[in-house]
């Protein structure tokens, strides 16, 4: 596929284009953000098609609503706002799972990874097993503004700042959150240390 004459422009250049109406930018700057959005999506829902679903629906609402951009944030701190309000607004209607299910909806989608040359041996597959419940578990424990920023700083590398300019708080908020996460999930991991 040829890449388009707008693919090189900046995000704010393309938000430009799109507002007098060339759908063609948009359809940049989703190519650009979507396997971004999509993993965010996956760390809030664990499920694969439910991701690709909520980062279309932000996306969708991002087009919708691109005449209320104005530039006061970068274009991917007001996408991943969006992003993470829908994310958000699916974990309050999703009904609760039990630790069981979820424990096994992330070892059906855990994948070998093709860089480990020795095989792994039952005790090592169990324990990695047990531990990855015991995170779900108690990622899936912590207050939703704990848990948005912990996902956003340690899955999506997204910097104090830029997650503060998408919860739409202060830093020193985020740094509280991040730190009162951290010290629930090392309380409740301890026995693997």
């Amino acid at each position: 596929m040829a890449e388009s004459p707008t693919a090189r422009l900046g995000d704010e250049e393309l938000v430009a284009l799109v507002q007098k109406g060339d759908r063609r930018a948009f359809e940049d700057l989703v190519e650009r953000h979507k396997q971004k959005a999509y993993r965010i999506a996956f760390d809030f829902s664990r499920d694969r098609e439910e991701a690709k679903d909520l980062s279309q629906e932000a996306f969708l609402k991002a087009f919708t609503h691109i005449g209320r951009f104005d530039g006061r944030s970068s274009f991917y701190t007001w996408f991943y706002r969006i992003l993470v309000n829908v994310c958000l607004d699916y974990r309050r209607r999703a009904k609760r799972t039990s630790a069981e299910e979820f424990n096994e909806t992330v070892e059906s989608r855990v994948e070998p990874s093709p860089l480990i040359s020795n095989p792994v041996s039952p005790d090592q597959h169990a324990i990695a097993g047990q531990l990855s419940h015991r995170v779900g578990a108690a990622l899936e424990l912590l207050p939703a503004k704990q848990r948005t920023a912990f996902i956003l700083k340690n899955h999506q590398g997204l910097s104090i700042r830029e997650i503060a300019e998408t919860m739409e708080t202060a830093e020193g908020t985020v740094k509280v959150h991040l730190h009162r996460a951290v010290t629930a999930l090392r309380q409740s991991l301890a026995e693997f240390a």
